[in-house]
């Protein structure tokens, strides 16, 4: 029950990511967590960074030498999302029914427990692992534009420096996650030109050209349906997922606010689905004019790793699992200038992450570990 011990210490440790914060979860963000990850990390040995991304919220990077020229990077991300929705305790951590509970314990605070328990058994044993091992915990994956791992990226680019093999840590049931779709996120400002609704003849309604560009969505969603998926990703997609607009109910309104997700498959270019989405909001709004933004960064190509590349077989052997792709996406979509081996990859389901339950299978905490024990001394 080591493991499962140690997640649930860590799941009593609040992180929620400051955008999903409320009355439960506090305001301290991953502040709190980021202060124990580099004491831990240091009391191990570890050659520790901390690095401020921005109002006190900061990543660290803890660097532990190994016996060997290799080097093992794993990322994990401190926050978590919100837990005001949840329904028991979120941050009591206990164990039962061979699971651990609370919010963080699938997604995804057991990678932090396994990697660090198997680093402290070596140190016990007066050992180091085969490859150095640099664990990485980064702030805002779970919502603000994957800040953390921006910043970790640039890190390495500004010091000249590349990651060998990289572990994006995310709930998989130990799977290697070798793919998954990128995204671009635009925040749509249909303009129009308030009048009494008696005479709307003498306004110009932003409701009315804000429905257009939803009808138009619709139909690029439709005709990306369509396309043959080029990898096991699939294709990419498209919707509109808010919005909202008018003054009261006697005013034509002035202006209608609706955010646009794309989802980007493997292959195509991002600066080109970009460009394209904002031609097909501005025409279909027209002759209202349109304010796009991207408030939280220009978006991300598909992540997509070769399965036959060596991190991919290793974890997949160790695992005894096959090889996949995900839906949902991760820190791996910065990484791919940084990184020659890139997997997603982590104990439990996805399933329960997010949910007003969540929890994780202390069967997956122990097979996890027993993969990073045998990973770090080959």
């Amino acid at each position: 029950m080591e493991i499962a011990e140690r997640v649930a210490e860590l799941v009593r440790i609040p992180s929620v990511n400051p955008l999903h914060a409320g009355p439960k979860s506090g305001d301290a963000g991953e502040r709190d967590l980021s202060d124990w990850l580099a004491n831990h990390a240091d009391s191990l040995g570890g050659d520790v960074v901390v690095d401020e991304v921005e109002d006190g919220r900061c990543n660290v990077y803890a660097r532990f030498e190994g016996a060997s020229d290799r080097a093992i990077t794993v990322d994990v991300h401190l926050d978590t999302v919100g837990v005001e929705h949840m329904s028991d305790d979120p941050f009591d951590g206990r164990i039962e029914d061979g699971r651990v509970y609370g919010r963080g314990s699938v997604d995804t605070k057991p990678t932090f427990a396994v990697v660090l328990q198997v680093l402290e058994e070596l140190r016990n044993e007066g050992r180091r692992p085969v490859p150095t091992v640099n664990l990485i915990g980064t702030v805002s994956e779970e919502g603000g534009g994957l800040l953390g791992a921006a910043r970790y990226r640039d890190w390495l680019l500004d010091r000249g420096q590349r990651v060998e093999q990289m572990v994006v840590a995310e709930p998989t049931m130990c799977a290697p996650v070798h793919g998954h779709k990128g995204g671009i996120g635009l925040d749509v400002t249909v303009h129009g030109h308030a009048a009494h609704s008696s005479k709307p003849h003498l306004g110009a309604n932003a409701l009315s050209g804000a429905a257009r560009v939803v009808i138009a969505i619709d139909e690029e969603q439709e005709r990306l349906s369509a396309l043959d998926a080029t990898t096991p990703v699939g294709k990419g997609t498209v919707s509109v997922t808010e919005l909202s607009g008018g003054l009261a109910r006697n005013i034509i309104p002035d202006a209608c606010a609706l955010y646009v997700g794309r989802r980007t498959a493997p292959g195509e270019n991002i600066d080109e689905v970009r460009a394209a989405l904002c031609e097909l909001i501005e025409n279909s709004a027209a002759p209202l004019s349109t304010t796009i933004e991207s408030l939280y960064g220009d978006g991300s190509p598909g992540f997509y790793q070769d399965p036959s590349c060596s991190l991919v077989t290793v974890l997949a052997q160790l695992a005894d699992t096959a090889p996949t792709t995900a839906d949902y996406g991760s820190n791996a979509l910065r990484y791919g200038e940084v990184a020659d081996e890139l997997v997603v990859f982590g104990p439990g389901s996805i399933d329960q992450a997010h949910q007003a339950v969540e929890w994780v299978d202390i069967g997956q905490l122990e097979r996890s570990l027993d993969i990073y024990r045998s990973w770090f001394t080959q």
